[in-house]
């Protein structure tokens, strides 16, 4: 039981940033992109039906986390408060640029909520990439199953490193491209004429950066915590996710050019899960890697009581399927390029 909400909490990871990635990704490239108030207004409208419902993922991903692994929630929670309290934040303020904007004519006052939404979602790429890197580097656990990590130290890896060294700002700089890229192709795909022209011309352009920074990471990765490569030694299943990353990378290439943006967001979309799935596989059955590996969390002394996991997965299933229902719903509603009319945005 502990291995299946292993893999439902790395899903619903998956699912909030496949969604909202291309929310951050959209916000990152909104200042460069929309040189209009029209077209700014165009791509809040692309993601207005959608953004907040995105984040559902989120929340639900930190609950269920909270349910089937206590003890994790509670490790990395307080060990990660400061980054957890800066990534509030950001959250907020991306709300506030993307709805108040709409309830304000005066061009000063978009600018600035045009900028907080810019800046914010672009930190938020960078942070959600970092967390990443912090949690395959490892961090310092004790015997207590607690840590804490200043924002940074000497940018080296050792016993104590901090939030932001070499390693997690590679990986920050990995999210942040893939999220532009990701971002840029749905913004092409809900829009037209210039701007989808130009978000498809920044997709092109990260394309490069995004497969360079894709090697350079797997290779870094491997350099740091050699014992990644484990469970691909010993699960031939494991040859899947590699095909799946790089081969998304290459339809992403051959598509983009010929104007196909919706086969290049499925593959992007592809490429992410592929990423992150492979993540989950490289660390399982570990969920927290210790720099000392004797204190490292795995889902055996994480988990909550088997009669509560089993309990859980019904009401789980449940709303899931009530969730999955409605992204369904909304998004078919929504779907099409993107018409500015009377309304909010």
């Amino acid at each position: 039981m502990p291995t299946l909400w292993f893999w439902i909490v790395a899903v619903m990871i998956t699912a909030y940033v496949v969604l909202d990635g291309f929310d951050l990704g959209a916000g990152a490239i909104y200042l460069a992109v929309a040189k209009t108030d029209e077209e700014r207004r165009r791509i809040l409208r692309a993601i207005g039906p959608v953004w907040d419902g995105n984040e559902v993922w989120l929340l639900a991903a930190g609950g269920t986390l909270y349910f089937a692994f206590p003890q994790l929630y509670a490790s990395s929670f307080s060990g990660f408060y400061l980054p957890l309290m800066m990534v509030l934040w950001l959250l907020m303020l991306r709300a506030v640029g993307i709805e108040f904007r709409a309830h304000v004519r005066n061009p000063v006052w978009q600018g600035l909520f045009d900028g907080v939404f810019a800046v914010s979602s672009i930190l938020l790429a960078v942070f959600f990439g970092v967390a990443l890197g912090n949690v395959v580097r490892g961090v310092p656990l004790d015997a207590t199953g607690y840590f804490f990590e200043p924002l940074w130290t000497s940018f080296q890896l050792g016993p104590h490193p901090g939030i932001l060294d070499w390693y997690t700002v590679l990986i920050g700089g990995v999210a942040l491209v893939t999220l532009i890229t990701h971002g840029s192709l749905y913004v092409a795909v809900k829009t037209d004429a210039d701007l989808g022209r130009r978000a498809r011309g920044v997709a092109l352009l990260c394309w490069p950066l995004q497969f360079f920074l894709t090697c350079s990471s797997l290779v870094a990765t491997y350099f740091i915590r050699p014992e990644v490569m484990t469970n691909y030694g010993k699960h031939m299943i494991g040859a899947l996710v590699p095909i799946c990353v790089f081969a998304s990378l290459a339809v992403m290439l051959w598509a983009n050019p010929k104007g196909k943006e919706k086969v290049a967001f499925v593959a992007s979309s592809l490429y992410i899960t592929g990423m992150l799935v492979g993540v989950a596989f490289a660390l399982y059955p570990v969920v927290l890697p210790a720099r000392d590996r004797q204190y490292s969390l795995t889902i055996y002394n994480t988990a909550a009581a088997s009669h509560g996991l089993n309990v859980g997965l019904v009401w789980w299933t449940l709303g899931a399927a009530l969730a999955v229902a409605y992204f369904v719903f909304v998004y078919r509603m929504f779907r099409g390029k993107v018409q500015l009319g009377e309304g909010h945005y």
